[in-house]
């Protein structure tokens, strides 16, 4: 073969290889194309005001019951994982909802996949059957990251398909006007319960990082209607040390329940307490309670609009 030919071949091999690189480089630029994800869990997300690209995958296969009550996935059996780019890395955080003999297995397939756990606690109390939430967070090539926890929720019963958009978007059997009033926040509707999602005040950072809200850094407060006006409540506060037994007194002053007091993170700044709380009574009673105690912390001042 002639130089000149050898020349030919190599300038085209190396025109390839960079045009390749070059479509590598868009694609990790594009901050919102989060299709390998996507593609890689096996469900779509949504990009979050935030920034954060949030994956939300409620355990509608389970049937739990908190004495009386038969609890909602949306209520408090949703798993989630939040991602969000740091330079050329990504990182994630999520929740998964577990049953007591998933935790295990599960667990394992993280940590072989390079997906740390942060939290394995309880959230509700008296439930049937018993249900665990797993904490985790990794950092790294964001695909990667889908992989391993796809390959960890390929061990449970975790629907990874989207609930029935009927579902999603039918009227609630609770005053939400008057709610929305007393809590001082306006609420949405998502799979027949009532949802709160109230960001602090203060920047929260873990490894220098800034962590966005919607990363699981804003109090959570849930209501689920249960006939008559009344409603069962759930969710966490997310609350530094000094603001914990003053939420506890406010909550008890109202007859709401603390169910657990937690950690769900390991290195952030500054040091974030979560309380997970439960009542079943007047709805209007029990927002009272909840603002009460959401008065008590440096919660981001969100008036009804």
């Amino acid at each position: 073969m002639r130089a000149s030919s050898w020349v030919i071949i190599l300038s085209l091999t190396f025109i390839s290889l960079l045009s390749s690189n070059l479509f590598i480089s868009r694609a990790q630029s594009r901050p919102n194309d989060w299709s390998g994800v996507e593609q890689a869990i096996g469900k779509a997300g949504t990009v979050q005001p935030d920034g954060v690209y949030k994956i939300s995958l409620p355990r509608s296969d389970l049937h739990v019951r908190v004495r009386d009550v038969e609890i909602r996935p949306a209520l408090a059996l949703g798993s989630w994982l939040a991602f969000v780019r740091t330079g050329n890395k990504t990182m994630v955080m999520g929740d998964l909802v577990l049953t007591e003999d998933e935790v295990t297995a599960v667990l394992t397939k993280l940590q072989d996949g390079g997906i740390e756990q942060t939290a394995l606690h309880n959230h509700v109390l008296n439930e049937t059957p018993r249900i665990m939430y797993m904490h985790i967070s990794g950092n790294g090539d964001a695909v990667k990251l889908a992989r391993a926890i796809h390959d960890a929720l390929a061990l449970t019963h975790t629907p990874l398909t989207s609930p029935p958009a009927a579902l999603a978007a039918q009227n609630i059997d609770l005053n939400t006007s008057e709610i929305d009033r007393i809590m001082g926040r306006s609420g949405k509707v998502n799979g027949g319960v009532y949802q709160f999602s109230i960001p602090r005040a203060e920047e929260i950072r873990d490894a220098g990082m800034i962590i966005p809200p919607s990363m699981g850094v804003s109090t959570a407060i849930n209501f689920q209607p249960t006939g008559g006006g009344r409603a069962a409540i759930t969710g966490d506060f997310v609350l530094v040390a000094s603001e914990v037994n003053p939420v506890i007194r406010a909550l008890r002053a109202s007859g709401i329940e603390v169910t657990a007091l937690h950690s769900h993170m390991l290195t952030e700044q500054p040091r974030l307490f979560f309380m997970h709380f439960w009542a079943n009574d007047d709805a209007a009673k029990l927002a009272r309670g909840l603002r009460a105690a959401l008065d008590r912390t440096n919660s981001q001042k969100s008036m009804v609009h």
